[in-house]
C-alpha cells in the first residue's frame, strides 16, 4: 500500500462529535487515521485501538498507532509512529518490512537521523502556529519543510495546516500534511478530510 498523503491524528478531547464518529467520517472520507491519545490508561488505549482499526478496516483504510510498537502489531495496524529513534529499528523487526514506521522530527538533523535509522517518514513540526498545540514552539514555515524534503524520506508537514496551507507545503516539496485540531475540531470532519485530499492534488 503506498503512502496516504494525508495523517488524521486522534484527539478524543478536541473530537467534538467523539473521537469515534469522527474516525467512521474520516475513514469513510479515505483519510489515514494515527491513533494518539498517548494519555489514555493502557487497557482503555488498547480497547480504543481495536475499534479505531475495526472502522478502518471497514471502510479500506490505513490506521497507524502512536509510540506503542506492541499494540500496533496485536491490532494489525498499518504502521506504528514514533517519538524515539532506537525504537524505529525495533518496530522494524517487530513488524516486518511491510509497516509504515514514522518518527516525529523537530529539526533537519532529526529527518537525516529517522531516514538513516529506516523510517518511512517523518512529521515534520511545527510549520505554522497552531490552536490545538499553542505555545508548542517556534515555527518553522515552508523553507524547513524544502530543506527537510531534500532529504529524500517523505516529510509530512505538522502543525496549523489548513487545507491552503497544504498546498503551500506540498509546492515546498512535503510528500503530505498530518492534521489534529482542524479536523478532530471540525462540525463536519468527513468534508474536512475531502477539503484536505482536494487540496494534496487527490
Amino acid at each position: 500500500m503506498t503512502l496516504p498523503r494525508l495523517l488524521v491524528i486522534t484527539d478524543r478531547i478536541l473530537a467534538r462529535s467523539g473521537v469515534e464518529q469522527v474516525a467512521e467520517e474520516v475513514a469513510r472520507a479515505g483519510g489515514w487515521l494515527l491513533l494518539r491519545d498517548k494519555d489514555l490508561a493502557g487497557e482503555e488505549r488498547r480497547q480504543l485501538a481495536h475499534r479505531l482499526r475495526r472502522i478502518t478496516r471497514e471502510h479500506g483504510t490505513a490506521f497507524s498507532v502512536s509510540a506503542d510498537i506492541a499494540l500496533a502489531g496485536e491490532v494489525d495496524a498499518d504502521g506504528v509512529h514514533l517519538q524515539e529513534l532506537p525504537a524505529i529499528p525495533v518496530a522494524r523487526a517487530a513488524l516486518g518490512a511491510g509497516s509504515w514506521i514514522g518518527f516525529s522530527a523537530h529539526s533537519i538533523a532529526d529527518v537525516a537521523a529517522a531516514h538513516s535509522a529506516g523510517a518511512d517518514y517523518v512529521t515534520l513540526s511545527p510549520i505554522y502556529e497552531t490552536s490545538s498545540k499553542p505555545g508548542y514552539g517556534p515555527v518553522r514555515g515552508t523553507d524547513f519543510v524544502r530543506q527537510a524534503a531534500g532529504l529524500g524520506l517523505p516529510v509530512f508537514a505538522l502543525a496549523g495546516l489548513a487545507p491552503a496551507r497544504a498546498v503551500e507545503c506540498r509546492l515546498a516539496g512535503a510528500y503530505g500534511v498530518a492534521v489534529m485540531g482542524g479536523i478532530m475540531c471540525s462540525e463536519n470532519p468527513g468534508a474536512e478530510v475531502g477539503l484536505y485530499l482536494e487540496a494534496l492534488g487527490r
